[in-house]
């Protein structure tokens, strides 16, 4: 995935024709983009109800626009059209009570500080 990557309205929902895979439970992923060297990674993640993602600390920066629904962290709850940007070395975990779709940037992999067996997963280093 090192070519261009064109998502057109990617502001209005999810393009239908991505691979969306499990990533957690209750949280699926389409990638849209992956650096060679596997640091920048550009996906979608799908939250269903009530979905949470473990603690965790970012590498580097982490962008995270909501498209629908609402996600939270323990610093707030972010409705659809927010702008979340958590910079390097900062740690959260999130969650979903309505479920959510985010258009998510990661610089580099996280590092989660619970679940120590996730590994080799988009977004994710061991």
């Amino acid at each position: 995935m090192n070519a261009q990557t064109v998502l057109a309205a990617a502001l209005g929902n999810a393009p239908a024709a991505l691979d969306w895979a499990p990533l957690r439970p209750d949280v699926a992923i389409a990638p849209v983009y992956r650096a060679a060297d596997g640091g920048f990674t550009a996906a979608y993640l799908r939250y269903a109800p009530g979905a949470r993602v473990p603690a965790h600390e970012h590498v580097g920066h982490e962008l995270i626009l909501v498209l629908e629904g609402a996600q939270s962290d323990p610093r707030g709850r972010y409705p659809a059209g927010s702008l979340v940007v958590n910079p390097p070395g900062s740690r959260h975990h999130v969650w979903s009570d309505e479920g959510c779709l985010v258009l998510i940037v990661w610089e580099r992999p996280v590092r989660f500080l619970e679940d120590p067996a996730a590994v080799d997963r988009p977004g994710e280093q061991p």
